[in-house]
């Protein structure tokens, strides 16, 4: 098994905090999650994060005006220039502070961050290869209290800024003669958002309280002029400076201070601000903080979120009232627009909830939302499409693998998850919870159509379906008791006793009918179930047993202990078969309230769940640590150690304490940093109205499974689901690659029509091009003499490329064609080698699934659509023998209403009836 895997998605979470973009072409979501960023693509219904990581949460996200790079600055000031074209990341960048908003200015030449009590304006990366990316251009002083947001003129001649001293300052690219630096007031609260209109100096400027107040400016934009040197001297010097910054691009910086009340003598010919309107959002009795704004220049909408959930949508200048919606329970922390204005996408960090809302059509774009507590199991479905998660907050979510959405919620629990499971058809969702009750949700219909409890409460810890699908049994944690019920009638059909402590895990026997449960009380249980479900074996172990799990052909049992040891058991002897010794590889940080070095620590971790590979030679641990362990069963070594996260935001995340928050009163992690903020807390008293004391969450890896395909496997922490797939990047891993082999033998094969000598050469260079050219150039009459002539070795080769290929190709019948006869021709060869062959047989049936679903739908619409062509083709025909003389018109009228509800008529209209 190769383990060249790499981070691939990010699921469970899909907003924390920061600000929301869209894309230059308004179809894709970039949302802040944790220290990632995720893309949402709206328009194909798919989601993808990033392959990077800050150091700590993101912070804010700024988008250059044409789309192709973004600057994502986390919450300790490092930022990172991303090339969202090849997704990599081309520069870092430390700001030295909390940097609060970035913003690009519209032509791209510049941009603007805002940190502490300053604005600075950088140059923007060029296209062309830098030292260094970040060119500081120049500071401006004025506000006395942290700025807050930024907007740019439409000719990036100015920019405006807002801070939480309740002022407005506009500023300039260039140094404008008739543009003096001064505070605009009108507002009692912090400004949370400021927006220039279009093409000119006017602007909108909008306080916490929900006060929005309108600036009108006395001089157009092409009204500003810039600032004459004062001599030749001055003249000489700017000819030079001029020169230098084209050289150098402007190593140098300027500061520019403003004044909040320059005198009147100043103001004398200079650009004026006059407040033409203020307008209050806030009713009386109802008053709510006005937390994230945003603003549509072309059509002059303006969007106003609430810290009780609730948005609303005006027409500027006049404020005219247009929609007023309650989309959450919680604050609104980011608001954008589309760069065509009909989407809206809304930001809850508070539930982690994002929204996209088409606000003309009154209709979710998306509604997605993540588990509130942290994810405690999950679990694939068999064909990998699907996984289901399980949370402290008594939900369950159905995630497509491919999309990266969630589809379904139950909500049926009243308490925690602990265990989630399929059933063999897939179809079929097993949960166990808390609040004493087992349910099984069907994902057809998307209902709860079983539900088994026990004759006394108790409360489940975790859940197991046998490799039929009729045998559910769950183990009790305070009762220490098994129940096993029927799938088909529901009923309880037996109560296995004999554990002495809570039961922490159960697993069934995938070949044959034995149950094995883990215990507390040092011992592992196997159950035969066609024997009356005695005891057929009892394992002692050295330790509380807290996982066990059976590997994929029944043969061998692995066992994680509270000591941090993994055994591995044979089941029909009952007889340990090996022991890894997991403590030094579980290397957990140091929490900043420990009294305890991480390395004592580290002695009370232990791995607490496990899971075999496809082939089983290889078996996953995760636990109470950031790593996820990846060891060699027959060999007992460590081959691979996964760190699933890096942020510095969680707690326990470094080995030794940080010197600089040690004091002579004690550790400054024990003060609330954030004290005073929106969201944090004043007074850290009994009765305070914003919230609770804030804390660091830990990083536990809870659950970690491998997909059946083996291709990739997930993670539930605190971060979210997180999936590692295989590294397809590798471009070239020849097999058994000798110096006759290159890319011109193949095409000279091809040309001599010597299909199967091509085929060969093509998969021992193993380049996935030259194979497509080699397979696609066999005519379909002699697929099936090219497919009995490959040796056996290569047709695992073979099914794997057509597994990869049906998620890009078109070429849909040609690779079935090519599927069916190797599998016909070599199936049962194919056979003897199941154990091996397992990730390729299941990634290519997860590939045609996937394919059999969409024809489907489609072909059922068709079908439905033929049906109903037929059935007014037919009622025509009997008016018109009952109407003999009918008007042409009426006909015209008939037909073009019948192909309209076809599809809307036409050439387009047929295309969908032939597909």
């Amino acid at each position: 098994m190769k383990f060249a895997y790499r981070f691939s998605n990010l699921l469970g979470t899909v907003y924390r905090r920061g600000n929301l973009n869209f894309t230059c072409d308004g179809n894709a979501v970039i949302s802040p999650v944790g220290n990632r960023v995720t893309v949402f693509d709206l328009k194909n219904n798919k989601s993808d994060t990033l392959p990077l990581a800050t150091r700590y949460n993101v912070k804010c996200v700024g988008l250059s005006p044409d789309g192709r790079l973004a600057i994502i600055v986390d919450e300790g000031g490092d930022a990172l220039l991303v090339s969202l074209v090849c997704r990599s990341v081309l520069h870092h960048f430390h700001f030295k502070g909390s940097v609060h908003s970035v913003s690009f200015s519209p032509n791209g030449r510049k941009f603007v961050v805002t940190k502490g009590n300053i604005a600075q304006m950088y140059h923007a990366p060029g296209k062309k290869r830098e030292f260094n990316a970040f060119v500081l251009d120049k500071t401006y002083f004025g506000p006395y209290d942290e700025t807050t947001c930024i907007d740019w003129t439409d000719d990036s001649r100015c920019f405006v800024v807002g801070s939480k001293d309740m002022s407005t300052w506009v500023f300039g690219a260039e140094r404008w003669d008739n543009l003096i630096y001064y505070a605009l007031g009108g507002h009692k609260d912090a400004i949370v958002a400021c927006f220039f209109e279009s093409n000119s100096l006017d602007l909108y400027s909008l306080s916490q309280d929900g006060v929005l107040c309108v600036w009108q400016c006395d001089t157009p934009p092409e009204g500003l002029r810039l600032k004459p040197p004062a001599g030749w001297k001055a003249d000489l010097l700017q000819r030079e400076e001029e020169e230098e910054e084209e050289e150098q691009e402007g190593d140098r910086e300027t500061t520019i201070r403003g004044k909040a009340t320059p005198a009147e003598e100043e103001k004398t010919g200079k650009v004026k601000y006059s407040r033409l309107a203020k307008y209050f959002f806030n009713k009386e009795g109802d008053f709510t903080n006005l937390t994230a704004a945003a603003f549509h220049k072309k059509s002059h909408l303006l969007v106003t979120g609430f810290a009780s959930g609730i948005f609303h949508l005006h027409e500027l200048p006049e404020f005219n009232l247009i929609h007023s919606l309650s989309i959450s329970d919680q604050s609104i922390t980011s608001v954008a627009i589309n760069s065509s204005g009909d989407w809206i996408a809304f930001g809850c960090s508070g539930l982690g909830q994002l929204l996209v809302w088409e606000w003309q059509s009154e209709s979710y774009v998306l509604k997605q939302q993540g588990h509130f507590n942290s994810m405690v199991t999950l679990a694939y479905s068999p064909d990998g499409q699907y996984i289901v998660t399980g949370g402290d907050d008594g939900k369950v979510k159905v995630w497509n693998t491919l999309s990266g959405f969630c589809f379904v919620t139950f909500t049926e629990h009243s308490s925690g998850v602990t265990g989630v499971t399929f059933t063999a058809t897939g179809y079929v969702v097993v949960t166990s919870s808390m609040d004493g009750t087992v349910r099984a949700f069907d994902l057809h219909r998307y209902r709860n159509f079983r539900t088994f409890t026990s004759p006394r409460p108790t409360q489940f810890s975790c859940v197991a379906v046998d490799a039929s699908g009729e045998i559910v049994s769950a183990g009790a944690q305070d009762s220490f008791e098994i129940f096993v019920w029927s799938m088909q009638t529901g009923r309880l059909l037996d109560v296995l006793s004999g554990h002495e402590g809570p039961i922490s895990g159960l697993c069934f026997n995938p070949m044959k009918s034995i149950l094995a449960s883990a215990s507390w009380d040092k011992t592992v249980r196997l159950w035969d179930m066609f024997d009356s479900w005695r005891t057929k074996e009892t394992l002692a172990l050295t330790s509380d047993a807290l996982a066990v799990t059976f590997r994929p052909d029944g043969a061998e049992l692995a066992v994680a202990t509270l000591n941090s040891q993994i055994t591995f058991w044979d089941p029909e002897n009952a007889v340990q078969t090996g022991s890894i010794e997991g403590r030094h590889d579980l290397k957990t940080g140091r929490k900043e309230l420990d009294k305890i070095t991480a390395k004592h620590a580290a002695k009370g971790k232990a791995f607490t769940t496990l899971c075999y590979s496809a082939d089983g030679q290889s078996i996953l641990a995760g636990g109470m640590s950031r790593f996820v362990c990846i060891y060699h069963v027959r060999e007992q070594i460590l081959m691979k150690r996964f760190e699933i996260s890096c942020n510095l935001s969680l707690d326990a995340m470094e080995e030794f304490l940080n010197r600089r928050k040690m004091t002579e009163f004690g550790n400054l992690a024990l003060i609330d940093q954030d004290a005073g903020q929106e969201d944090g807390v004043a007074i850290p008293l009994p009765g305070v109205r914003k919230g609770e004391q804030r804390f660091l969450p830990h990083l536990p890896a809870t659950r970690a499974l491998c997909n059946c395909p083996g291709r990739c496997w997930a993670a539930t922490t605190t971060e979210g689901l997180l999936i590692y797939s295989l590294d397809t990047r590798v471009l070239f891993d020849p097999f058994e690659l000798d110096t006759s082999v290159t890319p011109g033998r193949v095409r000279e094969a091809l040309r001599q029509q010597d299909f199967t000598r091509a085929i060969l050469m093509a998969l021992r260079l193993n380049e996935s091009k030259l194979v497509q050219e080699a397979l696609e150039a066999v005519p379909r009459g002699e697929i099936e003499v090219v497919t009995s002539s490959l040796p056996e070795l290569y047709v695992e080769k073979v099914l794997e490329f057509l597994a990869s290929s049906f998620e890009v190709s078109r070429h849909l019948e040609f690779y079935l064609l090519w599927t069916h006869k190797l599998l016909m021709l070599h199936g049962q060869k194919l056979k003897s080698r199941a154990g091996t062959l397992l990730p390729v047989i299941q990634f290519l049936q997860k590939s045609i699934q996937r394919h059999l679903d969409d024809l489907s739908k489609l072909c059922s619409w068709n079908r439905y659509n033929m049906q109903y062509a037929l059935a007014v083709s037919k009622q025509r025909g009997t008016k018109r023998s009952l109407e003999p003389l009918g008007s042409e018109e009426e006909e015209e009228a008939s037909e073009d209403d019948s192909l309209h509800l076809l599809g809307g008529g036409g050439r387009d209209s047929e295309e969908g009836m032939l597909a």
